[in-house]
């Protein structure tokens, strides 16, 4: 499983340093990757089910960018994902490739911030997702 590293380093986060290729060709890469998985099982990935959760990402997103404070309340409701996630997986809605995205990703959110750099690595994926992903 690929995994996506939305800064290079720590010192890169610090300073609101994006890795250049994360909405290019990682997302692309990634979206080839999660694409795959549907070879070895058809029932799994359908675009329905990954809008699901880059919808409840962006929802997210805009409730941190407009209650601020709120952030503490929040991001339990990010790492919830995981479980939601979980759940998708162990009803074989997705692959353990999305399964693993979504973890990772969820693990390197700390503040609005990162949810905001996740929000636009997701819609970069969901692009290329369309193109490499399932045709109906």
């Amino acid at each position: 499983m690929l995994k996506i590293d939305f800064w290079k380093n720590e010192n890169d986060r610090e300073k609101g340093v994006i890795d250049p290729a994360l909405f290019s060709s990682k997302a692309e890469k990634l979206a080839q990757e999660i694409a795959g998985d549907i070879e070895h099982n058809k029932s799994v990935n359908k675009r329905t089910q990954i809008r699901k959760f880059y919808d409840e990402v962006v929802r997210l997103d805009m409730e941190a960018k407009s209650r601020d404070e709120e952030w503490p309340n929040i991001i339990p409701l990010i790492h919830m994902m995981t479980a939601r996630a979980a759940y998708s997986r162990g009803r074989n809605l997705i692959s353990d490739g999305f399964l693993e995205f979504i973890k990772h990703s969820v693990d390197q959110i700390r503040s609005p911030k990162d949810l905001t750099v996740f929000v636009n690595f997701f819609e970069a994926f969901m692009g290329f997702y369309r193109l490499h992903g399932p045709k109906n």
